[in-house]
C-alpha cells in the first residue's frame, strides 16, 4: 500500500524536518501543482483535450509515460526537468531520452549545480 506524503513528512525526527526545509525541493502530487494553478481538473481537461475522468486518473496514477507527465506539467504552467542523482557526484539535468544525435543545448548537460549556482550538497 502506498504511504501518504503527509504521513512521510511526519514520522521524520524533527531535526531531518529543518534539514528537508532548507536543502531539498518542495515534494508535491500532481493534484498540488494543478491546485496551485488555480485550475480545476475540468479546466485542465479542456486544456489537455481529454475527458475530466482522464485527470483524476491521472492523478490517482503512480507511473506514466514522461510525455504525459510533461504535459501535465506544462498545462499548469511549468517545465518538467528529470535530474538523475548519484552518490558523490552532483545531480546531472536528463535532457534527451531518445538516441537522436541532434545538436542539444550545452548547458542543458552541465551539473546542476554548476548551471544554477547553487552547492551540490
Amino acid at each position: 500500500m502506498a504511504k501518504k506524503l503527509d504521513d512521510a513528512k511526519a514520522a521524520i525526527p524533527a531535526a531531518g524536518k529543518k534539514r528537508l526545509d532548507t536543502n531539498a525541493m518542495e515534494m508535491a502530487t500532481l493534484k498540488d501543482l494543478r491546485k496551485a494553478a488555480k485550475q480545476t481538473q475540468e479546466d485542465l481537461a479542456s486544456a489537455l483535450g481529454v475527458g475530466q475522468d482522464t485527470i483524476s486518473r491521472l492523478e490517482k496514477r503512480s507511473d506514466m509515460l514522461l510525455s504525459t507527465l510533461r504535459h501535465y506539467v506544462q498545462s499548469v504552467g511549468g517545465k518538467l526537468q528529470l535530474v538523475a542523482t548519484f552518490p558523490n557526484r552532483p545531480p546531472v539535468i536528463i535532457d534527451r531520452l531518445d538516441n537522436d544525435k541532434a545538436p542539444r543545448d550545452e548547458a542543458a548537460a552541465k551539473p546542476v549545480a554548476s548551471r544554477n549556482g547553487l552547492s551540490p550538497h
